[in-house]
């Protein structure tokens, strides 16, 4: 089992119904399609930031990753990343996840609870 969260470039929208229409719109152009749009600046450097709190699962030796996914880096295209992470440990990632976010400027988004991240 896993939990999800999206980040995206862009001004934060008005509120939690203004995201999810959003996120649809975003996962609709860049995960459901079919064609691979590398990550942008912004969204790399914010990949990097999660995987110097915590290690990509390609070489996380001691088990201690949140993430369900490698390379993490795999998850993103464009502006935009939708990542899974483990259930067991979402609580204190989801919250680190948010707070990286925020201090670049990106918008982040929990598709579990419709709700946007500060």
């Amino acid at each position: 089992m896993s939990y999800d969260l999206a980040v995206w470039e862009g001004a934060p929208p008005a509120d939690d119904e203004a995201a999810g229409k959003l996120f649809d719109a975003l996962y609709d152009q860049y995960v459901a399609a079919d064609e691979e749009v590398p990550p942008t600046p912004a969204i790399s450097a914010y990949v990097s930031a999660l995987l110097d709190q915590w290690p990509d699962l390609t070489e996380d030796e001691d088990d201690i990753s949140p993430w369900s996914t490698e390379p993490l880096i795999n998850e993103a295209s464009g502006p935009f990343i939708y990542f899974p992470m483990r259930y067991s440990m979402a609580d204190e990632a989801r919250e680190y996840a948010a707070n990286v976010a925020a201090s670049m400027g990106l918008v982040c988004y929990d598709p579990q609870h419709s709700q946007l991240l500060t």
